[in-house]
């Protein structure tokens, strides 16, 4: 599959656990195995390499989960003395369909006639980013009490969303 680059961001989310010692390779398998258990038949996840900024800056290792037109990356890893982990939900259109999206009174027309958001996109869209944003948060879970650690807040446990349903 490669890396997905995606075209607009819907929601994203972030911590850092002070005192949290974890490898991102560990806590992947972990969100990895969470998922498992619902046995999601339409998904893609792969360990994926992200630019820390230009063409030539370091990689970052990401978890990259796909559904359709969303895709999921998580990022974990070690920072100063505790463990850092964010997710970014994106949405992706790809070749003819985004060509033709940018073309102003066509691009409406495609959004909202050949291609409307309907109740069943909007409803499985919304599935797909609350049960990957729980694998990440079981797995951060699993860890912080395996360690002791303080558990997250329920404000701390939210992801910022954008008008996710605007589009109606």
């Amino acid at each position: 599959m490669g890396v997905i680059v995606p075209t607009g961001i819907v929601s994203h989310w972030s911590n850092m656990v002070q005192g949290l010692s974890c490898s991102s390779k560990e806590f992947y398998d972990s969100i990895e195995q969470g998922l498992g258990v619902h046995k999601l038949t339409d998904i893609k996840i792969e360990r994926v390499n992200l630019s820390e900024g230009g063409i030539l800056s370091a990689k970052r290792e990401y978890l990259q989960i796909r559904r359709n037109a969303l895709v999921f990356h998580v990022c974990a890893a070690p920072f100063g003395n505790g463990f850092f982990v964010s997710s970014w939900l994106g949405e992706i259109q790809k070749g003819f369909w985004a060509f033709v999206a940018r073309i102003p009174i066509l691009g409406f027309f495609v959004s909202n006639v050949l291609k409307p958001l309907t109740y069943y996109k909007a409803d499985t869209e919304s599935m797909f980013r609350s049960l990957t944003h729980a694998a990440v948060l079981q797995a951060l879970d699993q860890i912080v009490t395996k360690q002791g650690l303080r558990a997250l807040s329920e404000a701390e446990r939210k992801p910022e969303m954008r008008d996710f349903f605007g589009r109606f």
